[in-house]
């Protein structure tokens, strides 16, 4: 894919979406990395579920470790790992109430070493609550990065790269919410909707005239 055609492409992107952001529910940068944490192999909708008592009663660090794994656990039992992902909670929040004042650091290093935070959790972290221009790329991005050509890769290490590289720095802020949108909305897994995508124009999908004519 030409240079040209992804400009169209995100600035189709950013006037159908000129704001975009998580449609994870938060009030702070700890509820943030707290519900960024629990949303590995867990829809956005089941973590607000889960996350709105939660965070009634706890949140801050501080609060979190107070009330415990077991607690923790059952606020978030209805997703997948809840356990291991109570364990990480407690430990996360412990280390950001002793070491670091109960804030939230913005350093990937720091963030990437507390537990359950992996290097996708940090990005999103960073980009929606520091407004650093970082890319995490999920399956959502990954899918529509490869299946579009927008920036294909081997694996989400080599398109988190490529988008780096390729996406002009005046969208790089917003792209990683927009592609994920994209995905999850329109460019879905089982049956992309071509025929209602504002890119189907410009995408390079291979199949994409079945989806679109039922050829």
């Amino acid at each position: 894919m030409n240079k040209q055609k992804r400009i169209e492409i995100l600035e189709r992107f950013a006037l159908a979406n000129p704001n975009p952001t998580t449609e994870l529910n938060f009030s702070n940068n700890f509820e943030l990395l707290i519900a960024v944490l629990l949303s590995a192999q867990a829809t956005d909708a089941s973590v607000n579920k889960a996350t709105a008592p939660l965070f009634k009663v706890a949140n801050n660090p501080q609060a979190m470790y107070e009330l415990g794994e077991e607690k923790v656990s059952e606020y978030i039992k209805t997703l997948n790992f809840f356990r291991t992902k109570a364990k990480n909670v407690i430990k996360t929040s412990y280390i950001l109430a002793s070491q670091y004042q109960g804030q939230v650091p913005d350093d990937q290093q720091i963030l990437e070493s507390l537990p359950g935070v992996g290097h996708k959790t940090a990005n999103v972290v960073r980009n929606t609550a520091f407004g650093h221009p970082t890319v995490a790329v999920d399956t959502h991005i990954f899918r529509v990065c490869n299946r579009t050509n927008f920036a294909p890769g081997k694996d989400v290490v080599a398109v988190e790269e490529k988008l780096l590289r390729v996406v002009p720095k005046k969208y790089l802020y917003n792209v990683h919410h927009w592609l994920i949108l994209h995905g999850r909305y329109i460019c879905q897994a089982r049956k992309p909707q071509c025929q209602t995508c504002p890119i189907a124009d410009l995408c390079e999908f291979k199949e994409k005239d079945k989806y679109l004519y039922g050829k």
